[in-house]
C-alpha cells in the first residue's frame, strides 16, 4: 500500500485512471477501471469514482463522495462508525456490504462459511459476493503521451 498522501500528492498533478484486478479463489482473473478523484487530507481523501470499463460488476457508488475511514478515524456517515470495525481495514465505505479490498487475508474452508465481512471482497449490490485471493488497485494517466 503506497499511502494516501502519496497517491494524493501524484493524482493531484493530472487525471488518472485507477484499475482494480481482482482474483478469486478459483483462478478467476476481473477488473474494473474508474475515472476518479481523491480530495486531500483535509476531506479524509474523499474519492469519487465513474466507471469506464471492466469485466466484473460495479460495486462502489459512482457519483458519490466516499470518504475513507478506520476504525481510529470515521468518515462523516453512521455507517462508516462500524464499518472498519466490523470488517477490518480502512476503506471507501459507503454501505458495509459492498466491497473491501484491505479486508484481511482470510483462506475460505473447504466447508463453505468464511466470515465475509473480514475478509477480502467485492459484492455488487445485484450479485453475488466474490471473495479474493488477490487484489492490485494501480493508476495510471489518462494521457500517457504527455508522460514520455
Amino acid at each position: 500500500w503506497l499511502g494516501l498522501k502519496k497517491i494524493y500528492s501524484i493524482t493531484k498533478q493530472g487525471s488518472y485512471l485507477l484499475r482494480m484486478e481482482l482474483q478469486d479463489w478459483r483462478g478467476n482473473r476481473r477488473h474494473i477501471e474508474y475515472s476518479f478523484s481523491l480530495g486531500g487530507p483535509s476531506t479524509n481523501f474523499t474519492l469519487q469514482l465513474s466507471r469506464m470499463s471492466g469485466s466484473i460488476p460495479n460495486a462502489l457508488p459512482e457519483h458519490a463522495q466516499l470518504r475513507f475511514s478506520t476504525a481510529d478515524r470515521a468518515g462523516d456517515t453512521a455507517t462508516d462508525l462500524s464499518c472498519p470495525d466490523n470488517h477490518l481495514g480502512g476503506w471507501w465505505h459507503s454501505e458495509c456490504e459492498e466491497t473491501n479490498l484491505n479486508g484481511k487475508y482470510v483462506v475460505p474452508r473447504s466447508r463453505g462459511r468464511l466470515d465475509r465481512g473480514k475478509g477480502l471482497y467485492w459484492k455488487p449490490k445485484k450479485g453475488r459476493y466474490y471473495l479474493l485471493k488477490s487484489t492490485k488497485i494501480m493508476i495510471h494517466p489518462t494521457d500517457l503521451k504527455s508522460f514520455d
